[in-house]
């Protein structure tokens, strides 16, 4: 087997737990390692530090394995590690649809595989686990007794490994359409034609952390529990409304929501499922509503759910003008004459906010700064007095404290006190290698938001 000498004056890194050596971090090879080969990585002392995969058309040029010596990744190899994830998951997640590898958290750097049900959907990003696709899909075979394995490697990060994006089915039956359960709720998940392996796990237990803001909204509408005597002379304790009639509509304590970016319209799902009274539904993509709407009418929420196409930002500016509207009008600022155009100035009791990464680079963060803030500043303003901002982030390049930062000054410019009730990161399927900082991508957070007016 070749060897990978790093250089003296290198970090430490690998000794940390990272995976990655960088082209830069070398100081010379032995051997002559074909693409895709492992080879032994050694400190400048020559002393064993790990076994890696090899590709000197990337920049990060070794990818660690194993810290032990080893000869090949075979079929046994990725069996032994395909153990150790479902260990992991069994132990954790009570359902049969996660993340099952995590990529470099599960030791399998370049890999992702997502598990729905008894179909697999696989990510071979890198050209050292694209070269040994066979023994990767026996090896889940063997594991997990799939019905299907499909390959979404459509990815821009293949091509900085010298592939070509690429996708289709890999092992048995693929149906485009696998029916999983999450948190209790039935999905209805696109393989072929949804982002990425069709779905996000990652935000599993954060969509479960929402429940508790979806109820308690009652008395907001003038509905209190009150003591009514039915025309057989019995008494009961029923909802009524101010003029002390029965409120028959069961979710009448629910919150109204607003989900932007929705995807397959998981926040709306679990916001139903939690309580509450109507939802707006929001993305730009036709195909996601329509995702959105199967899932919905798959769990019977018809009733409380609006859909609406348009661009978050474009749509959020507009409400927050109308709100500007109304009370100019109300203020008599505004000529009243002209009606105002419907649907716009309206309010939530708790906006969701789960946006596609705005910085998928580091040159790419200033911008994204201003994304975020501007979605935020017009999320936090359609809140309802002592509502909530759900709010989130997958940018692995907006780092925590940048990413409250920029929520800090949106609410400074909305005249908004914000109360942090909630901050996580991604889900147990999930799991983070402690100084692998690109594992740390997610953060999520619920504020109660107040206007200083009110204070």
């Amino acid at each position: 087997m070749a060897s990978v000498i790093l250089q003296r004056s290198r970090k430490k890194r690998l000794e940390q737990g990272h995976p990655w050596i960088f082209k830069n971090e070398i100081e010379q090879i032995e051997g002559e390692p074909a693409p895709g080969d492992l080879v032994q990585v050694l400190n400048h002392q020559r002393r064993f530090l790990a076994v890696g995969y090899y590709n000197p058309a990337s920049q990060i040029t070794v990818r660690v394995v194993s810290y032990q010596p080893i000869e090949q990744m075979d079929r046994t190899f990725f069996a032994a590690r395909f153990r150790e994830c479902l260990k992991h998951r069994s132990r954790f997640v009570q359902e049969d649809a996660y993340r099952f590898v995590y990529g470099e958290a599960d030791f399998l750097p370049g890999l992702v595989v997502d598990r729905f049900g008894d179909v697999l959907v696989v990510q071979l990003l890198t050209l050292g686990m694209d070269k040994r696709r066979q023994e990767i899909v026996d090896a889940l075979v063997e594991v997990l007794h799939p019905k299907g394995i499909y390959e979404r490697s459509d990815v821009g990060i293949r091509e900085m490994e010298g592939l070509e994006q690429t996708k289709g089915p890999l092992y048995g039956e693929c149906p485009r359409h696998v029916t999983i359960t999450e948190n209790g709720l039935l999905l209805s998940i696109d393989i072929v034609e949804g982002q990425k392996t069709g779905y996000f796990f990652d935000q599993r237990e954060n969509r479960a952390s929402i429940a508790p803001l979806m109820t308690g909204w009652g008395e907001r509408s003038g509905i209190a529990l009150g003591e009514l005597t039915d025309e057989n002379g019995e008494r009961r304790i029923a909802p009524m409304n101010r003029n002390g009639k029965e409120v028959t509509f069961p979710y009448w304590d629910g919150a109204t929501v607003l989900e932007c970016f929705s995807h397959t319209g998981s926040f709306t799902l679990h916001a139903c499922k939690y309580g509450a009274k109507k939802v707006t539904c929001l993305d730009i993509s036709e195909h996601a509503i329509e995702s959105a709407k199967a899932n919905v009418q798959l769990n019977g929420f018809e009733d409380r759910v609006e859909f609406v196409v348009a661009d978050a930002f474009d749509y959020l500016r507009s409400q927050v003008k109308g709100q500007d509207e109304r009370k100019a009008r109300a203020e008599g600022r505004a000529d009243t004459s002209v009606p105002m155009p419907a649907g716009i100035g309206r309010t939530w009791d708790v906006v969701i906010l789960d946006p596609p990464a705005f910085a998928k680079t580091k040159s790419a963060v200033k911008g994204a700064c201003r994304g975020y803030k501007d979605i935020n500043l017009h999320g936090m303003k359609l809140v309802n007095e002592g509502g909530y901002l759900v709010t989130a982030s997958c940018s692995y390049h907006m780092r925590p404290d940048l990413f409250l930062e920029t929520i800090a000054d949106a609410a400074a410019d909305a005249g908004k006190i914000l109360r942090l009730i909630e901050w996580r990161a991604a889900g147990k399927d999930h799991p983070q290698i402690l100084g692998v900082e690109e594992g740390h991508y997610l953060k999520f957070a619920i504020f109660e938001v107040r206007s200083k007016t009110t204070l």
